[in-house]
């Protein structure tokens, strides 16, 4: 039984949207993952794969992955774009039951939709003694502080902010960011690092609005209001943007001992 957010659910409406203006994901992270396990990666699980940005790169590195996503028009544009080597499974995180283990587990800006409950549990669960855990993701944010302030002024009386907060509260200036603070905190997990992979977009002014219209904060709202929000937003934008886009990458191995049972 699927069992995410609302919220969680909403990128399904905008499947087609999601592909087209979400960026992939650089070799880069690939091989600071791999650097990391310090062994070969053969099979790797996916929690919430959207439209299988990040599953294309592992796959594209000859690792095999299970894709699991519990929106059936996201998965359904995945399987349009990932190789045959990709196994798709509409499958909620919460529902996912111990069987196969894995090399590697990861998500890409999907493990604050999952339920806290447990999870760090039920990750350790899916790898092998010894395998991997990584998550990662980030927020698109706007170059120019004045591009920036002019978009949160205009966006203002419609929405205070489209980011997400830290799920378990730490700190923006805190050394560790969530989900490390999680893992650091889970006896199944240990050598937690935090990393950073930077990026930086240059993209149209539409192409950014097409982002943002992929970002749930904005799904949220009533139609009509989304689309006076990017009317707005759209009139104090230059022609192109840019954007930096790093990528926090959270790391962790799973202990070969203190598992639950």
């Amino acid at each position: 039984m699927l069992r995410m957010s609302a919220r969680a659910l909403s990128f399904g409406t905008v499947a087609e949207a999601y592909e087209r203006f979400r960026p992939g994901y650089p070799d880069a992270l690939h091989d600071l993952v791999l650097a990391y396990a310090g062994q070969p990666l053969r099979t790797a699980l996916e929690i919430g794969a959207g439209t299988g940005k990040a599953t294309r790169l592992f796959a594209a590195h000859g690792i095999a992955v299970t894709a699991t996503e519990p929106d059936e028009a996201m998965l359904a544009e995945l399987s349009r774009h990932v190789p045959a080597t990709v196994t798709p499974v509409r499958a909620a995180f919460e529902d996912l039951q111990p069987g196969e283990s894995y090399d590697l587990v990861y998500a890409a800006a999907a493990l604050h939709w999952t339920n806290p409950e447990g999870r760090p549990e039920k990750v350790a669960a899916l790898l092998k003694p010894g395998g991997v855990f990584s998550s990662f993701g980030g927020p698109f944010q706007l170059t120019d502080p004045a591009v920036a302030e002019a978009v949160h002024a205009a966006r203002a009386p419609f929405l205070e902010t489209d980011e997400i907060p830290s799920p378990d509260g730490t700190p923006p200036e805190h050394e560790m960011q969530w989900p490390g603070t999680e893992l650091r905190a889970s006896a199944l997990f240990t050598d937690v690092r935090q990393c950073i992979v930077e990026r930086r977009l240059t993209v149209s002014a539409r192409d950014y609005v097409g982002h943002l219209s992929t970002v749930s904060a904005y799904l949220e709202l009533p139609a009509a209001v989304r689309e006076q929000v990017f009317d707005q937003i759209l009139r104090v934008l230059p022609e192109t943007v840019e954007l930096t886009a790093d990528i926090w990458v959270h790391l962790a191995r799973r202990s070969s001992h203190n598992m639950a049972r």
